[in-house]
């Protein structure tokens, strides 16, 4: 009864409104106010400001949402850890992804869904600050992020691959044919690229400005499906990462061209929290990454021109 009510006030913390947090706990709205009271009187605190209608939480109210989510969290992985040892686990892993990593994302969801066929993946498109804060807030089991660029705090991480760039142009730019084209080259194009938004973006402005040069495309976007309707009108480029020719290259209108002097990489990897014990769709997820062959599995698709 407890974890319960401590779950109305997390509701109504996300919802701000006693209705809606009501339905998300599929409770009615007299129940959870109810629950909300006894919790009150249970910490001797009072916890939320009434009106007519929810005004917010108290400074007390506010502190307890974060031990409460925390302590909800570890109910349900008790429960599923314990389950798991009779039965297997079975749940839901929640996954957020930075969009430059969704291209590798399957590589480590399908092994791991073959190793727990009794478990579903929900994966995010989410900035690595994002990120952060679902692991913080126990709303995520993991994440797939950059791990040098911009690193994450209070995390375990697993390195999976080292994202390597490529220019990706019409077949009938002038560059198609190269095999390798220079960064000097490719920065003279007229490009099409991520907004600053994104970390994809900032990590290559921190590579354009260590080479002397700045990046100055004519079109940004916070979505590679855009970057890639621009690039097939043949009238721009980019720079993407390297595990997009998993995806690009069966587009006949796009070549990818290796970008050297110099080859760059950033390390991307695996993030769970970095608590003991960790949850067990979070320690079945790390162990599954452990063992893939990080070679094999993140290299270079074929670059075909």
């Amino acid at each position: 009864m407890f974890v319960r009510q401590m779950s109305y006030l997390v509701a109504l913390a996300r919802e701000k409104h006693f209705t809606r947090a009501a339905e998300k706990c599929h409770v009615t709205q007299s129940t959870l106010s109810a629950g909300l009271k006894a919790l009150e009187r249970e910490l001797d605190m009072r916890l939320v400001l009434r009106g007519p209608r929810f005004i917010d939480l108290t400074p007390e109210g506010e502190r307890v949402v974060a031990w409460a989510s925390q302590i909800i969290s570890d109910y349900e992985n008790l429960k599923q850890d314990v389950a798991g040892l009779r039965k297997g686990l079975k749940g839901k892993l929640r996954l957020g992804v930075i969009p430059a990593a969704m291209p590798a994302v399957a590589k480590l969801t399908s092994p791991f869904c073959a190793k727990h066929p009794g478990i579903t993946v929900d994966v995010f498109s989410m900035t690595s600050a994002e990120i952060q804060s679902g692991i913080d807030k126990f709303e995520l089991d993991a994440g797939l992020t950059y791990l040098e660029n911009e690193p994450l705090s209070n995390v375990r991480k697993t390195q999976l691959y080292r994202e390597r760039y490529l220019l990706v142009t019409h077949v009938d730019s002038p560059l198609a044919q190269s095999d390798a084209i220079s960064w000097n080259e490719a920065v003279a194009e007229n490009l099409c690229l991520l907004n600053e938004s994104m970390q994809n973006r900032r990590v290559l402005n921190k590579l354009a400005q260590s080479l002397g040069l700045t990046l100055t495309p004519s079109v940004t976007s916070n979505s590679y499906l855009a970057i890639c309707s621009h690039v097939c009108t043949g009238e721009w480029s980019s720079i993407i990462p390297h595990t997009f020719s998993y995806i690009f290259r069966g587009c006949r209108e796009l070549a990818l061209i290796e970008l050297v002097e110099p080859k760059h990489s950033q390390a991307i990897g695996l993030v769970v929290s970095d608590r003991d014990p960790l949850s067990p769709m979070a320690h079945a997820l790390v162990r599954c990454a452990a063992r893939l062959n990080q070679d094999d599995l993140f290299s270079p698709a074929p670059i075909a021109h």
